[in-house]
């Protein structure tokens, strides 16, 4: 059992009495954990915006009278605001990857010489001109700011099971999706590097409370039939329409929905059904898609009957009631980290298709195979078309992505006796106690955490690296897409999702069937090794490595030096591959420092275009790559 204080859904769903006797609708917007989240959240944007070089720190002296020659070692610094008014003073240490390890409890600010508490709204607006946030850019920021501090409260609020709990599984292990889901909802954190990485404009507190995935509430979907004109469905190669929905809904809810069109005095033969999240039907196609409701386009048929999670992508859905059903994952039109998360019903045409391609390359591998690499496809799609939107919008307009939806295989169906799952994220997850999950599931794991790491980096590190020298395809490994399966706390096997709107293939090695072809993207050739420099090495190993560090786990030496070795042992197998390592160098003495948070900070709506992944990468010099003194 968790040692967590549990709330029940009438709590969750009120709030709590005060001592006054009144409801207190956000109880947990306190005086108290609104400044742990303040001091979390400026010790982030230390820590984040230094590493991107945006901020410039001053070295302090040590008691001597100057600072220790090693980085690594603790030493004091100081930033100051663009007037110079404020100042904010901490201790940190800088390990590989010019990681910043900022001690939250030393952050000390003062404003005009005055002792003041870290404020994180009024530290992004005293350096709004260093961190380069136009004028009309920031008030929307600032608000992401604010719901990601909201956030952090609720979490503190609410309680989670620590980190031992976890590990070990809240059920003992007697319930692999229960687990599973408590883990997913128990991620505090959110994107390792962005500081505003909880924004989710558009939620009001009761949505947060019925929607946000760290609430773990039960969401029933709502059903829509939309016209077989204006809608696209596609699935999987041997399953059609009617096969999938039976197995997704069961025979009696298809006669169910079928009754509700006929006394709606509309054919159910001439419609698709599609789910849609609770709050897309309430706040946007109620109003926005209006037309297409009046004329019939779009039907609505009611809730379905099970019930679902929300996992951290926020519009992704796991089946709690049948979890070897598939997830859902739907558009939602709230803007959460430099996206609208909508979905492209152009893109939704050629998702099955991409998942069964890649699909077949995976089962097709040596490589792949030895090393356990899985995927759970996304077997099932629908997009609806808007002709209004459609003419009065530009391609990738927000308008243009608010009604589709997906079905992505569930991860259950994998798992052996004795196996669990954990989304890849939980390895940086730190309980409310300061004890990072990694740390929890090495010592479940009686290996010592040198091979611990190895087992992972075999599972997960070596078939990315594998996927860029054979193919020069790269996923978007990041801990939200990757599930990682479990015996005794050692992952085995690394099950990659969210396939057709984040791999990318890269170069010439591949001929691509025509429906396939969208996913090649025109990379220039230095670029195509940030696949792991940047998307596993600085946004995941840095905040890896510095954990097992600060944790006493390991040393520096002992955490790269062990990736090295697994990529060393890789590349021996592979002789016949070598100028694809000499072209693509992991080895290489540096590699270009890509800015997460400088592309929010320039454009916090839309960072990227997704069709040209390449071309509006902010850049910041270059890092020392850790790997290069085992070359």
């Amino acid at each position: 059992m968790t040692t967590v204080e549990t709330l029940t859904s009438a709590e969750l769903d009120s709030g709590a009495a005060n001592t006054a006797g009144t409801t207190n609708s956000v109880p947990h917007l306190a005086p108290e954990r609104w400044a742990v989240a303040n001091r979390h959240l400026v010790r982030k944007a230390l820590a984040e915006f230094l590493h991107e070089r945006i901020l410039t720190p001053q070295r302090l002296g040590s008691g001597a009278g100057h600072a220790p020659e090693d980085p690594a070692e603790p030493a004091a610094y100081v930033v100051r605001s663009d007037d110079g008014s404020t100042a904010y003073s901490f201790t940190a240490r800088v390990l590989e990857l010019e990681h910043w390890s900022v001690d939250a409890a030393s952050i000390r600010c003062t404003r005009n010489g005055e002792d003041g508490a870290p404020d994180a709204l009024l530290f992004i607006t005293e350096f709004r001109d260093t961190l380069g946030i136009r004028e009309e850019m920031l008030p929307v920021y600032l608000e992401e700011i604010s719901s990601t501090l909201a956030g952090h409260s609720y979490k503190q609020w609410l309680g989670q099971p620590s980190s031992q709990e976890l590990a070990a599984g809240v059920t003992g292990g007697a319930d692999a999706a229960a687990d599973f889901q408590a883990i997913e909802r128990s991620m505090t954190e959110g994107h390792p590097c962005f500081v505003a990485n909880n924004g989710r404009l558009g939620f009001g507190i009761s949505d947060y409370r019925a929607f946000a995935p760290e609430t773990g509430a039960p969401v029933r979907l709502e059903w829509i039939g939309v016209h077989r004109s204006k809608a696209v469905f596609t699935a999987s190669a041997g399953l059609d329409y009617r096969t999938h929905l039976e197995s997704e809904l069961g025979a009696a809810a298809l006669l169910s929905f079928d009754a509700e069109f006929s006394a709606q005095g509309v054919d159910p033969d001439e419609y698709f059904l599609m789910p849609v999240h609770p709050w897309q039907w309430e706040n946007k196609l109620t109003v926005t898609f209006a037309a297409e409701i009046a004329q019939q386009h779009i039907v609505h048929l009611g809730t379905g009957e099970d019930s679902y999670q929300a996992q951290q992508s926020i519009r992704t859905f796991f089946n709690t009631s049948d979890p070897d059903r598939s997830y859902v994952k739907t558009a939602m039109s709230v803007l959460n980290m430099g996206f609208m998360r909508g979905l492209s019903p152009q893109y939704m045409k050629a998702t099955p298709a991409i998942n069964d391609w890649l699909q077949g390359l995976i089962l097709c591998d040596e490589a792949l195979q030895k090393r356990g690499l899985a995927m759970i496809s996304e077997i099932a799609a629908i997009g609806y078309h808007n002709g209004y939107y459609e003419a009065a919008s530009a391609k990738g307009s927000p308008y243009r992505k608010m009604l589709s939806a997906l079905w992505r295989e569930s991860p259950l169906p994998l798992l052996r006796d004795g196996q669990q799952l954990a989304t890849m994220a939980s390895l940086l997850h730190v309980d409310s106690t300061g004890k990072p999950m990694v740390s929890a599931l090495i010592e479940r794991s009686g290996l010592e955490p040198v091979e611990w790491l190895n087992r992972y980096f075999e599972a997960y590190l070596v078939p990315l690296v594998h996927c860029l020298y054979q193919y020069e395809l790269a996923f978007m490994p990041h801990g939200e897409n990757v599930i990682l399966v479990l015996e005794d706390g050692v992952p085995v096997q690394a099950i990659m999702k969210d396939i057709a709107e984040e791999i990318v293939v890269m170069g010439d090695r591949l001929d691509l069937p025509e429906d396939v072809a969208r996913i090649k993207a025109d990379i220039p050739d230095g670029e195509k090794v940030l696949a792991i420099f940047t998307d596993v090495f600085d946004c995941i190993f840095r905040f890896l490595g510095a954990l097992l560090v600060e944790d006493g786990k390991l040393s520096e030496d002992e955490f790269w030096g062990t990736a090295a070795a697994a990529i060393r042992d890789y590349q021996a197998e592979h002789p016949g591959l070598a100028e694809q390592f000499a072209r693509h160098d992991l080895f290489a003495p540096d590699f270009e420092l890509s800015c997460l948070n400088r592309l929010q900070l320039r454009n916090n709506q839309q960072m990227l275009d997704l069709t040209d992944p390449s071309g509006g990468l902010q850049m910041a010099g270059r890092l020392a790559n850790p790997l290069a003194r085992f070359a």
